[in-house]
C-alpha cells in the first residue's frame, strides 16, 4: 500500500495517508493509456478543415490548349492539381474525428496513470485546498511551497470558483474535481495536486 506525505497550504508537513492498492497500486498498463490518451486527443479536434478539389475551384473550363503537336503533355483543364490556382489532391474535408472506447479500458487507463505518479513520486496530497479570494499570487505561492512549480494537475472534491480563477492564469497549472479526472491531464502534468478530500472520493468511485 503506497503512502505519501500530507502537506497543508503553507507546504509544511502535517502526516501521512495510505493510497488505495486498488487505484495508485496497479501496475501502469502503458497499451492502456496510449489508447486513452490518443482518443482524448482525437475526440478534441473541431475537425473543421477544408480545401477545394478540381471540381470545386473556379475556372478551367476550356482546354487549355490543343491535344497534340505543341510538344506539352496533354491538358483538359487549367484547374488539375499540378497548375496554380489548381484544385487540391485529395483535399481535406469536414469531418468528426471522435470515436469511443470501451469504459473498463479507460477505467483502466486512469488507474494506470495515478499509479504512474505515485511510481514517479509525483503525487502530493494536501489537507484542504482552499483559497480566502481569488488571487493569483497566493496560489503560486501554494504551488511553490508544496514544490509544484512546473505543469500540475490540482484536483479539489468539488468545482471550487476561487481556485479556478486564482489558477486558470498560471501557465501549465490544471484545476479539475475529483469526479472528472481524465487520463490525459493526469499523465501531461508534472505533479497531481490532490486535496485529501478529493482522495477519498477517486478511491471510492474508481476502485
Amino acid at each position: 500500500m503506497p503512502t505519501v506525505k500530507v502537506y497543508n497550504m503553507a507546504g509544511e508537513v502535517t502526516g501521512e495517508v495510505n493510497l488505495s492498492d486498488a487505484v495508485f497500486g496497479v501496475e501502469p498498463n502503458e497499451q492502456a493509456i496510449h489508447a486513452t490518451v490518443k482518443n482524448h486527443l482525437a475526440n478534441l479536434r473541431q475537425g473543421t478543415q477544408s480545401a477545394l478539389t478540381r471540381a470545386e475551384v473556379s475556372g478551367g473550363g476550356r482546354k487549355p490548349y490543343r491535344q497534340k503537336g505543341t510538344g506539352n503533355a496533354r491538358q483538359g483543364s487549367t484547374r488539375a492539381p499540378q497548375f496554380t490556382h489548381g484544385g487540391i489532391v485529395f483535399a481535406p474535408k469536414p469531418r468528426d474525428y471522435s470515436y469511443s472506447l470501451n469504459k473498463k479500458l479507460k477505467r483502466l487507463a486512469l488507474k494506470s496513470a495515478l499509479s504512474q505518479k505515485v511510481l514517479d513520486e509525483a503525487v502530493i496530497v494536501v489537507d484542504g485546498i482552499a483559497c480566502d479570494e481569488i488571487k493569483t499570487k497566493s496560489f503560486k505561492a501554494f504551488l511553490q511551497a508544496v514544490g509544484a512549480d512546473g505543469k500540475a494537475l490540482v484536483v479539489t472534491p468539488a468545482v471550487d470558483e476561487k481556485v479556478v480563477k486564482s489558477a486558470r492564469n498560471i501557465p501549465g497549472v490544471v484545476t479539475t474535481y475529483a469526479a472528472n479526472l481524465n487520463t490525459y491531464d493526469v499523465m501531461n502534468a508534472k505533479k497531481f495536486i490532490v486535496d485529501k478530500a478529493a482522495l477519498a472520493t477517486i478511491e471510492e468511485v474508481y476502485a
